[in-house]
């Protein structure tokens, strides 16, 4: 998988990696299994949730390192 940032879709984060459903439901993000779809990027989807930006880039350091990609 390529590079994960804030602007990647919802929709192509979970297919490409499955296991971030479970990450952004611990987080509070978790009308992803609530069976309604959620549009836009990650960034959109935690700011609704009232994350900041340094919160936001945790997630993606996070979210990055699941999908095996090497941290700077």
């Amino acid at each position: 998988m390529e590079r994960v940032t804030a602007q990647i879709t919802i929709e192509e984060l979970v297919t490409e990696l499955p296991a971030s459903v479970n990450y952004l439901m611990e987080k509070g993000i978790k009308c992803i299994a609530c069976g309604e779809p959620i549009w836009g990027t990650l960034e959109s989807a935690a700011r609704e949730k009232g994350f900041d930006d340094k919160e936001i880039a945790g997630f993606v350091s996070d979210l990055d390192r699941m999908a095996g990609n090497p941290q700077p």
